[in-house]
């Protein structure tokens, strides 16, 4: 089957031409002079210095979308997206509409997604592209893009290139705010979906910090693994993109789930006046995995082990997809010898989207009890369910985790997109920003001992006989909780895969 898959692709028209690979350089839109962020950048700059920002966790998924469209309606002059996923659902369609809007007032739209999920969206990406004011580029993306099978044959030609994935997630609007974390564009992260959806973090900032996720949008952009959608062999088509357009707008203005989130751009200064009044303020670093010209250059791993490292009375760690290693362990007992308090909260099995990783992590857990981790893992009926994940009128089935944030020692915060998993460690590409704010750190705190309650987590501990349990607000279980039996199932069977993928 993959030789003969490998053959198909290989018989098959290019979808992506490849002297049109290169394109020329250029660089983000001199800082918006004038406007409602530049406003509030400019007074933050005025009271505080101008290597400071102001901040805001984003918790719950209406603030993760609700503050995206703030920024996009808001922009005057630039507005650069980024992103690892970008779903063609009701979030996904509404983010999109407000971006091709915010082209039309003027507003230069750069936008760069990695091509895992844009099968099928050539025509799309094509004409967006050919619309004015909108940049579309594409992360690492397949060359034959005919069919799912000619995708699956290059894979298997070209693993090595293909499997590297830009997981990256960031929006910059006007060069003076932005919003840096884990929620990819889709329902699943934004309280939307009716299957499942994700407790996630984001981080809110205007001042400095937009500036410097300015220089890490550029390093993308202007790379060798960032692909500009004049590659592709689909010739942009204005009565199809006109089509498009209309599919677009009767969707956002009939759809149900949309019914929390203005549908129509709208100006934000009462909003964003009032949120801006309470920032936390504070020096940022944002940091991120380059992509040079032929390889990614993976400094995430380190910067997060030197973060966890800085911790001298309490480290709390609130991540999705945990999968430790020898080293990961030497930190945790020197961080326990040196009397560092440290608390974890990552999913449990039933929480899971993921079980592959769950499959992998599962012989750590004694380890992590061990090393004096205060470990917790996320419950799939959570108490915030319906007042943190689920936006009405949606009710999902359940919640998982997808949350990649840290506290150390009530003083600095990380909120980004890395997993603590060999595939965010040395594959894939991650980013996020370490803050220096006290209060914003304990915001944060606030946020991840919410989730280490009973209500929402399990609490993983050592019984009187030494074998783990489960103990949360109800009760006390000595089997791993899982949402069915299938779930066990496919934890067993994923044991057998290579950890170094996930």
């Amino acid at each position: 089957l993959a030789l003969a898959i490998f053959v198909t692709a290989c018989a098959t028209k290019a979808g992506l031409e490849e002297e049109a690979r290169k394109q020329p350089m250029s660089y983000a839109e001199t800082p918006a002079a004038e406007g409602l962020l530049a406003d509030l950048a400019s007074d933050i700059t005025f009271r505080h210095g101008p290597d400071k920002s102001g901040f805001h966790v984003l918790d719950s998924s209406v603030d993760g979308l609700y503050w995206r469209l703030a920024l996009s309606d808001s922009a005057t002059t630039s507005l650069d997206i980024m992103t690892y996923l970008w779903y063609p659902d009701a979030s996904g369609i509404l983010m999109l509409e407000r971006a091709i809007l915010a082209s039309l007032r003027g507003v230069k739209v750069r936008l760069v997604v990695d091509d895992l999920i844009l099968h099928g969206h050539d025509q799309l990406i094509a004409n967006l592209n050919a619309a004015p004011n909108i940049e579309f580029r594409m992360f690492n993306p397949w060359k034959n893009r005919t069919s799912m099978a000619t995708r699956g044959g290059e894979m298997l030609a070209q693993m090595e290139r293909l499997n590297t994935r830009m997981h990256d997630k960031l929006m910059i609007a006007d060069g003076h705010a932005a919003v840096i974390g884990g929620r990819n564009i889709g329902d699943h992260y934004f309280g939307l979906h009716e299957s499942y959806n994700f407790h996630d973090t984001d981080l809110f900032g205007i001042g400095a910090i937009a500036r410097q996720s300015n220089a890490m949008f550029d390093n993308f952009w202007n790379s060798e693994w960032v692909v500009s959608a004049e590659a592709l062999t689909t010739e942009p088509n204005r009565e199809i993109a006109r089509e498009q357009r209309q599919s677009i707008q009767e969707f956002i203005r009939d759809s149900e789930q949309l019914e929390s989130f203005p549908r129509e751009p709208k100006d934000w200064t009462a909003e964003l006046t009032e949120y801006a009044s309470d920032l936390r303020i504070g020096r940022s670093k944002v940091v991120y995995d380059e992509a040079s010209a032929d390889q990614i250059k993976q400094t995430m791993g380190a910067s997060m082990f030197n973060f966890f490292n800085m911790a001298e009375k309490e480290l709390l760690v609130q991540n999705a997809y945990i999968i430790p290693s020898d080293k990961a362990f030497e930190l945790l007992n020197d961080l326990k010898e040196r009397g560092v308090k440290v608390r974890i909260l990552t999913n449990s099995l039933a929480s899971h989207d993921v079980p592959a990783v769950n499959s992998h992590y599962e012989p750590w857990r004694d380890d992590f009890l061990h090393a004096g981790v205060d470990l917790w893992e996320f419950r799939s009926n959570p108490a915030i369910q319906q007042t943190v994940v689920d936006v009405a009128p949606v009710s999902a089935e359940f919640t998982g985790l997808h949350s990649k944030c840290a506290v150390v020692d009530r003083r600095y915060s990380f909120i980004g997109s890395m997993n603590l998993d060999p595939r965010s460690l040395n594959i894939n590409t991650e980013m996020g920003a370490f803050i220096d704010s006290p209060a914003l750190a304990e915001d944060l705190a606030a946020m991840i001992e919410r989730n280490m309650s009973g209500e929402n987590s399990w609490n993983v501990q050592f019984d009187e006989a030494g074998d783990i349990v489960w103990v949360n607000s109800e009760e006390t279980v000595s089997k791993q909780p899982a949402r069915d039996g299938m779930q066990r199932v496919m934890n067993v069977l994923m044991k057998v895969g290579p950890k170094e993928q996930y």
